[in-house]
């Protein structure tokens, strides 16, 4: 057991406590970039099948797949891509504790041009 790790997103001291139980123990936590709730809830049945924290991530791109390809995702505001992440990750936190497994919830590298895409995340 690692110390504040339940099943579910984990935040703050227990996600830390989990990346050092993962360091210690010589493991790596995935990370897999989702387009929709089919491919979140794929990494999650997977990681209750193997019984192994993942991590849910999300890119600018893929985001906005989450949201819709039809929603206006204008050059320098990335409408879609900020209304995807946001609305993936409030489901990644419901429905993860549902598979028993703690998980992390990431958005994928951010370089300088996509910087409103993650400010409009915050």
């Amino acid at each position: 057991d690692v110390p504040g790790v339940k099943a579910g997103v984990l935040t703050g001291d227990a996600a830390w406590n989990m990346y050092k139980f993962a360091r210690e123990k010589g493991f790596a936590i995935p990370a897999f970039n989702c387009t929709s709730t089919s491919s979140v809830n794929a990494v999650l049945e997977a990681g209750k099948k193997l019984n192994r924290p993942v991590t849910i991530q999300f890119s600018e791109g893929g985001a906005a797949f989450f949201a819709g390809k039809g929603l206006p995702n204008e050059k320098g505001k990335l409408q879609a891509s900020i209304l995807g992440a946001v609305c993936g990750a409030h489901y990644v936190r419901q429905v993860a504790p549902a598979y028993g497994i703690p998980v992390f919830v990431h958005s994928d590298h951010c370089a300088k041009k996509l910087l409103p895409w993650f400010d409009g995340m915050l």
